[in-house]
């Protein structure tokens, strides 16, 4: 399956539905924020078992009670429709773990 890299407006109509999220660059970004570490590593836990499920890895970042996660698809060059998809899932997972 070939995907397809998303242009500068579709990116803006999708950030749009995903209002935590924002665009540095050639990849989408949100920081989350979570109670303490321990609930901090449970969400990564959630996001590398998805991650493997869709194979498709987000840059991960951990500072202690924040995590940040970034995406873009590499081999399209850019930001496509599997980023936003991930984003969502990663909503949903934030929920899950309790996301302040």
């Amino acid at each position: 399956m070939e995907l397809t890299k998303l242009s500068d407006q579709e990116i803006a109509t999708r950030l749009d539905a995903l209002p935590e999220w924002s665009q540095p660059g050639e990849e989408i970004q949100r920081t989350f924020r979570f109670k303490d570490f321990v609930a901090a590593m449970h969400f990564v836990e959630q996001v590398a078992d998805r991650a493997e499920r869709v194979q498709h890895h987000p840059d991960i970042l951990i500072r202690y009670s924040r995590v940040t996660l970034s995406l873009s698809t590499h081999d399209a060059g850019g930001i496509t429709d599997k980023d936003f998809d991930f984003a969502q899932a990663a909503e949903r997972l934030a929920l899950d773990a309790g996301a302040l």
